[in-house]
Formats: structure tokens, C-alpha cells, sequence
């Protein structure tokens, strides 16, 4: 089951210093409604954007996460505090969603993504870019990042976060998990770590890649037009 999944997830992590919630916890396990209420409050626009990464539609992504608090309810008594309280709770999230992502044909079978490098192989960056031109010293940019102009308004625009965002669904699925919980929801790395069964150095690989690729996405959108030559 998917909940027992994100239990064994939590158990293997190496465990928070502090705990935030550990207040709110105690109030769950005494039944008291109000905690539950102030738990689904302030996670549960984050839980809909986490799953919103792996299924087709809101109303998909609304009964997922309605699984995952039914889960966390019955599973509360055998979470053990090796993981923050939002840690284990996004771990079944996660857990919920790749599995009704993959009913409903939104991602790809787990040998395929081997195959694929799911991990995010490959380099970052063309190696080209970095190749510099004859007489240069190596390792220079060949094709330098492109200056963006007034960067904070055209952020702001619409659609340029609308190719953000679609930067950041087309990535591969553990890169897309990685740069949601890291730049969007703005998690400390040793809690994506626990929340998505990574070691360090792989978080920093798969941040690191989806990052790159984001931003390329970007540069190709926020580049200038040649002149006469209207986007």
C-alpha cells in the first residue's frame, strides 16, 4: 500500500533535529479536530502542487490528495518521528501520486526510465558551451548565458511563468520532484533528501540539472528577437 510505502520512506531517513509540528502532532494523535484542520490548511496547497506533478487534471490530483489525509490519519500511530511530521506526509503524497500517475498513463514504466536515464544523465549543459573558440582557453563560455533585460517584470508576466512552469513539468519525474520541493516550496535539502529516499549527492546532481534546464528553457523564451522579427 502506498502509505506503508511512505512509512518505510520516513523510516530510513536519518531523522530531523527539531521537528516544527511536533506540537501539532502530539495534538493529532489526541484526536483533536482543530489540528487536523490547521494541518490541511497550511499543507494542503503544497500536497496539490506535489501531486499536480504527476497527474493529468485537479479533480485527479483533489482525490489523491483526500487519499493521502486518510492515510496519514490511520497511519499516525505508526509514524515514528525519523523524518519532520510535512516529510512523511509528502513522501505518501508522492507515493499516491506516481502510482495513479502511472494508472493514468502519465508516466513512464521504471525500467523505461532507467533506460532513459531517468535520474537526469547526461550533462547539464551542451558541452559545446563551454568549449571555447580557437585561441581561447579552454573551458570558456563558447555560447555564453544570455543577459536578461528587466529580469523581475518579465518573471512576472504570465507567460513566462506559463514556460516555467512547463519547464519544470517536462523534466524528467525525479528532477521535477527535486526543483519543486527545493525552489518552489523552498525545502532544506536533507528534507527532500528523507522525503524522496536520495542521498546527498544524487539531490544535488538531479537540483542541479533541473535548474540548468529550467533556465535554458527560459533563456529561450526571455532571448531578443532579431529585429523585424516579432516573437
Amino acid at each position: 500500500m502506498p502509505e506503508e510505502e511512505g512509512t518505510r520512506s520516513e523510516s530510513q531517513g536519518a531523522g530531523p533535529a527539531t521537528d516544527p509540528d511536533a506540537d501539532l502532532l502530539a495534538r493529532l494523535r489526541q484526536g483533536d479536530e482543530d489540528a487536523f484542520r490547521t494541518l490541511v490548511t497550511e499543507q494542503g496547497p503544497f500536497l496539490m502542487r506535489l501531486v499536480m506533478m504527476h497527474v493529468p487534471s485537479r479533480s485527479i490530483a483533489e482525490e489523491v490528495v483526500g487519499d493521502t489525509w486518510l492515510a496519514v490519519l490511520n497511519g499516525l500511530d505508526r509514524f515514528e518521528g525519523r523524518s519532520t511530521l510535512r516529510t512523511w506526509i509528502a513522501s505518501i503524497a508522492l507515493n499516491k501520486a506516481r502510482t495513479r500517475g502511472t494508472r493514468e498513463g502519465r508516466i513512464l514504466p521504471f525500467a523505461l526510465l532507467r533506460r532513459r536515464y531517468e535520474e537526469g544523465g547526461g550533462p547539464a549543459l551542451e558541452p559545446e558551451r563551454f568549449q571555447g573558440r580557437r585561441g581561447e582557453r579552454p573551458g570558456w563560455w563558447a555560447s555564453p548565458p544570455v543577459a536578461w533585460e528587466d529580469p523581475e517584470s518579465q518573471l512576472e508576466a504570465n507567460e513566462t511563468r506559463d514556460v516555467l512552469l512547463k519547464a519544470i513539468r517536462d523534466l524528467p519525474p525525479r528532477q521535477r520532484e527535486v526543483i519543486a520541493l527545493r525552489d518552489v516550496s523552498g525545502w532544506e535539502a536533507d528534507e527532500v533528501c528523507n522525503a524522496l529516499d536520495l542521498s546527498e549527492t544524487n539531490q544535488r546532481v538531479l537540483l542541479h540539472r533541473a535548474r540548468s534546464k529550467v533556465r535554458a528553457a527560459l533563456e529561450e523564451h526571455l532571448k531578443p528577437e532579431p529585429e523585424g522579427q516579432p516573437r
